[in-house]
């Protein structure tokens, strides 16, 4: 109903045309696009179009993944991109009142990521035995790094450290042609890269409430042609660019990612798209996102549920604090919200590694800490492991007891 008769804003003339052709109602104001209404069938036909099942392929044919929209089985990955990289280093502070009492405590030192970070991230992530994929969670910001160069640097880092599938936004579409051939070099051709895509791309062209973004929507249009799998995403804020009360943002959402998905797969039917959602509360303090507060966790896991109301693979959000450094805070903000929306069921959760200060930095030490909580995570998430085999071991133990 939103996407049909409040329509969505679109600053991008070929999402337009596309629109337009496929029946969506395309409103303008001299060359100005103010307005496209998409019919309720235009976009039930692209959930239908939807792939339910998405191939992450990876270097280490061991590490690909299988997503199936209609199965909760729950991968986890890292995420974001964060300008801050937290050192950690151990030092020996002594007791003012008891001099001889000496203690190891970490000092927590804030800088500037850089490309030789991301490396190591990648590799860090590689040795991780609970990370199933990777997202760059480090924005290179190397002084010789520009736009026009940031992307090659950015996936050929991340496909040189890790066997692990990767995933990444792009910086500038003008980088997407040598980023496919760099590619396609690793999978070995074209057709095997299809088969076994060692990369997907994350879009955000929604800006909330509902606009378009211009040069993020041409992004989605490009990459729908590639044929790689790409995530649909939209990040509304509850209380500033989205309705404060649960059912208000969770509509917004799903209006937003629906748009994204139904214009995918009016520009190539069968576009492997997964259902990203990254939906925050509003801190009343500063207006930054509260990832660390329940309201952000419940807001995931409604997305989880209308996800697999479509049948769609679904990239969701939990793992994240607003602690600015790993303690207790981080410990209890993050176990809550990764249990909590793992346990939803969705195909790929993303942040779960490593990151703090609401998306801001990311500390090594915290994903190492997180891949131990994970740990314990995944027995939650392993099937019951009752079954006739096992009754009957059982059976033929206490048999053999009583028999004793």
């Amino acid at each position: 109903d939103i996407l049909s008769d409040t329509g969505i804003t679109c600053h991008n003339a070929s999402a337009a045309e596309a629109f337009a052709g496929a029946g969506a109602v395309v409103s303008r104001t001299g060359d100005k696009i103010n307005n496209i209404k998409i019919p309720s069938k235009l976009v039930l036909q692209a959930v239908e179009s939807a792939p339910v099942e998405i191939v992450l392929g990876a270097r280490n044919p061991g590490n690909r993944l299988v997503l199936r929209g209609d199965q909760p089985r729950v991968y986890l990955a890292s995420g974001s991109e964060t300008n801050i990289w937290l050192d950690t280093s151990f030092e020996t502070f002594v007791n003012r009142d008891s001099p001889g009492e000496e203690h190891e405590l970490p000092r927590f030192t804030p800088r500037r990521g850089l490309l030789a970070d991301l490396a190591f991230s990648a590799h860090l992530a590689e040795q991780l035995d609970t990370l199933d994929a990777f997202i760059r969670p480090v924005n290179i910001q190397d002084r010789d790094i520009d736009n026009g160069n940031k992307d090659v640097n950015k996936f050929f880092c991340c496909l040189n450290n890790t066997s692990k599938h990767v995933m990444a936004g792009l910086t500038t579409l003008e980088q997407l042609d040598n980023v496919m051939t760099m590619a396609t070099i690793a999978a070995g051709g074209t057709e095997a890269l299809r088969e076994n895509p060692l990369i997907s791309f994350i879009t955000c062209l929604v800006k909330s409430p509902l606009q378009m973004v211009d040069d993020t929507t041409e992004t989605l249009i490009r990459l729908c042609r590639e044929g790689l799998p790409v995530v649909v995403s939209s990040s509304p804020q509850a209380g500033t660019t989205a309705p404060p009360q649960e059912a208000g943002i969770i509509s917004q959402i799903n209006a937003e990612v629906l748009s994204g998905i139904t214009l995918a797969q009016i520009i190539n039917p069968g576009t492997p798209v997964i259902y990203g959602c990254v939906p925050v509360q509003a801190r009343l303090d500063n207006l930054n996102d509260a990832y660390g507060a329940p309201e952000s966790s419940a807001y995931n896991i409604d997305c989880v549920q209308l996800a697999r109301y479509y049948n769609l693979p679904c990239y969701s959000t939990a793992g994240v604090s607003d602690a600015p450094v790993p303690g207790l805070q981080s410990a209890v903000e993050r176990l809550f919200s990764s249990l909590l929306v793992a346990l939803s069921g969705p195909q790929y959760l993303h942040c779960a590694f490593g990151l703090l200060d609401g998306n801001s930095t990311f500390s090594p030490l915290q994903a190492v800490i997180d891949d131990a909580h994970f740990k314990m995570l995944k027995r939650f998430l392993q099937p019951a492991e009752i079954n006739t085999r096992n009754l009957q071991e059982i059976h033929s133990k206490i048999a053999a007891t009583v028999e004793t």
